[in-house]
């Protein structure tokens, strides 16, 4: 019987969810890269995981370090793009090759504090990571605003895995201390597999705004009071979306918006969420599910149809988002709203406000 360790097993779903991003053909192949080598990555730790301790080949651990190290570094790079206005550039982000560069010389030079490095790595982006994600979705001006939410929740994803995984080396120095390493197979098997798994579906979330359905973000606190400049940058806001109907674009995010009014992205956003107390995704995902209401009782569109005219590209996505503002389902509602005689027309009827 040919024994397969589960790393390797983690490593093909990964390597499965990778060839399906890579298959996506929405155009955004460009912005995708930085995900999709992260997830590369993911998916070589895997490999070397499950040779290290499925295997017990202990030369391998060097790589393990370097791996793990570039692992952290790249995922900071990858959800700090997200929230950069301007395209980021390699000379941007050089100094995060900096943490893999220094396990090659302690590798070289003096291999006993690689473990204990490893550890403040993994600390130090996942407290980074959280620390961007302290502004809400908002904070991803790069991220399409049809997914958004789904962005922000594999941000916060990632930097609690990844300071899980360095309470789990913690642990697994202990074990190494108190008992020569007996249960380390066993916390690497499970800490690991579990952890890459979650932090390669987190990153093709954040990529590609997947169908991944998660609950909407909790409610913000209450906000600033609003100043004059907030109700003229948001009555500014509402006549262009209205005007210009920007919603039905689904590659829209914040810095596009923020570009057509010439402002900062965290001025567009701070109006909005003090004038309007919900986030930018929020706000622009209300007209579009209020275009896809006209539509279901107005016309006989198919509602995948429907859902593209209003800005989606996920259908999940847009379901959560008509469920949030309707309490129920497309389908359900437009068979509550069109009788069946009306041909798919309907008159005097009410949607709910945003």
């Amino acid at each position: 019987m040919i024994f397969v360790p589960l790393p390797f097993v983690v490593a093909l779903l990964l390597a499965i969810l990778l060839i399906r991003m890579l298959r996506q053909g929405d155009g955004a192949l460009a912005e995708k890269r930085p995900f999709l080598l992260l997830i590369g990555f993911y998916i070589l730790q895997s490999v070397v995981i499950g040779i290290r301790w499925g295997y017990d080949v202990i030369a391998i651990m060097p790589i393990q370090s370097l791996i793990a190290t570039t692992i952290a570094a790249l995922a900071w790079v990858c959800f700090k793009g997200l929230a950069m206005e301007e395209q980021p550039t390699f000379f941007r982000f050089w100094p995060h090759l900096l943490p893999t560069a220094s396990i090659v010389v302690l590798i070289a030079l003096y291999p006993e504090p690689i473990s204990l490095a490893i550890i403040l790595i993994f600390l130090g982006y996942g407290a980074a990571l959280l620390w961007l994600a302290r502004h809400g979705p908002d904070a991803l001006v790069a991220s399409r605003l049809d997914g958004a939410v789904l962005s922000y929740r594999s941000l916060q994803i990632t930097g609690f895995a990844l300071i899980a995984s360095a309470v789990t080396d913690v642990i697994i120095s202990f074990d190494f201390t108190k008992t020569g390493g007996i249960h380390a197979g066993a916390i690497v098997a499970l800490g690991n597999v579990v952890a890459l798994l979650i932090l390669g579906t987190a990153a093709s979330v954040a990529s590609s705004g997947s169908t991944v359905e998660v609950a909407s973000a909790e409610p913000p606190p209450p906000p600033p009071p609003a100043t004059e400049e907030d109700e003229a940058v948001a009555a500014a806001l509402d006549t262009l979306m209205r005007a210009r109907q920007l919603y039905r674009d689904p590659e829209l995010n914040l810095t596009r918006i923020a570009r057509r009014m010439n402002l900062p992205a965290r001025r567009v956003s701070t109006a909005v969420n003090r004038i309007h107390g919900m986030s930018v995704s929020q706000y622009v995902n209300d007209f579009r599910i209020r275009a896809a209401c006209e539509q279901l009782v107005g016309t006989d569109h198919p509602i995948t149809q429907v859902m593209f005219d209003s800005g989606f590209i996920s259908k999940s996505n847009f379901n959560r988002e008509f469920a949030r503002m309707n309490g129920e389902n497309p389908t359900q509602f437009r068979k509550r709203r069109v009788p069946r005689e009306s041909g798919g027309a309907a008159s005097n009827v009410i949607f709910m406000s945003p």
